[in-house]
């Protein structure tokens, strides 16, 4: 079988490396899969079925050369078909790729972070325009970034496909509600809120803490739940004191029961700054919930406005507590566009779709490659 090198920052909680398991796992009868982590390992390694390797390069932060020598030549040594780095950490794996002489480069973007949130960053965007060239083909994980690669960065619009991430749906709306309130020990009757993602500033929990605030002072039994570990764990925690809402916001730190955590909510919120395609959004959609997100990036593409949720501006707490209020306060509502978000996951975000769309773009560029050196 073909070898698919996949290179990524690490295998910490993340959608990205969310994405990259779970298109592995669903893949190993297709092609041969080694993970290279430039960085570390993470805890998301656990997930991988056994035979996929994991290779960890341990990187410097900063430029680290001796980390591009040892990448090519682990890549020299493996041989594969096709290199599959993604976004900015592994921009290194292009030229380590094309000097490997590895037949051919697909470059992944999945998100940014919150110091560049619209992607303007010009020195970055240089780069990756002149990297374009040594590059098989792009693939975003939303028509958004597809837009911003070709219009803004500036990569030709024959070289950008964009490809949905899926979720698995054995994995999610299969728990019930009352048995894991009570095995997360929450309220069994209280309206729950709840968010799941790394506690990063692109992700805006703090701006979820005091939107919530805003909440309880309609609806004083609401709680809200915020899954998943990170830098502004500290932040959070006194964002929560200071808005006189510790008893009410519930820090669960990282999980390895997400489904259970979806099973628990009424509302699944996400107020980031800045998206990819949120793997979260998704999840909860699988779960039966209505999703309250913010306008940007790819959430457009998953939330229907009005059916299944509610969108809403980013940096607005005023906008996401009334959106959120809307639905804490009527139950019908939640049932009525909890179950249009689930249909809609069911019929345009599945893991198997996902899947069959990365096999057909390998195989198609291996069989071009093919048919030229004929």
């Amino acid at each position: 079988m073909p070898l698919v090198v996949h290179v990524i920052n690490s295998l910490a909680v993340g959608g990205l490396e969310n994405g990259v398991v779970n298109l592995v796992n669903t893949t190993t009868s297709r092609f041969r899969h080694v993970i290279v982590c430039m960085t570390a390992d993470g805890p998301l390694h656990g997930r991988l079925r056994p035979e996929v390797e994991v290779i960890v390069l341990r990187k410097r932060p900063g430029q680290d050369p001796w980390a591009l020598l040892r990448l090519v030549r682990l890549l020299r040594h493996l041989r594969p078909l096709i290199v599959h780095s993604r976004n900015w950490p592994a921009v290194d794996a292009i030229p380590a790729a094309r000097v490997a002489r590895v037949p051919l480069v697909v470059h992944g973007e999945h998100g940014r972070e919150v110091a560049d949130p619209d992607g303007r960053n010009r020195r970055r965007n240089r780069i990756r325009r002149a990297l374009a060239p040594l590059v098989h083909q792009f693939v975003t994980v939303s028509t958004d970034l597809r837009r911003w690669l070709t219009e803004d960065v500036g990569v030709p619009a024959g070289k950008v496909t964009a490809i949905h991430n899926g979720v698995d749906f054995s994995r999610f709306g299969r728990a019930g509600r009352l048995e894991s309130r009570v095995r997360l020990s929450l309220p069994g009757e209280a309206p729950i809120v709840g968010t799941v993602g790394r506690l990063d500033p692109v992700k805006d929990q703090a701006g979820l803490i005091r939107a919530f605030s805003r909440v309880r002072a309609q609806h004083p039994e609401a709680l809200l739940v915020v899954a998943g570990d990170g830098p502004c764990r500290g932040d959070l925690e006194r964002a929560a004191i200071e808005l006189g809402q510790r008893d009410h916001v519930r820090l669960l730190g990282n999980r390895d029961d997400i489904p259970a955590v979806m099973a628990a909510l009424d509302v699944f919120a996400l107020p980031s700054i800045a998206e990819g395609i949120s793997n979260t959004i998704l999840e909860a959609m699988a779960s039966g919930l209505p999703v309250v997100a913010t306008r940007v990036g790819g959430n457009p593409e998953l939330v229907e406005d009005g059916v299944g949720g509610a969108l809403v501006p980013r940096s607005d707490p005023d906008a996401l507590a009334a959106a959120l209020a809307a639905y804490v306060g009527d139950a019908d509502l939640r049932r009525r566009h909890g179950q249009a978000s689930r249909q809609r996951a069911i019929g345009h975000f599945s893991l198997e779709r996902m899947a069959q769309a990365y096999t057909n773009l390998y195989s198609a560029l291996a069989a071009t490659r093919l048919a030229r050196s004929a």
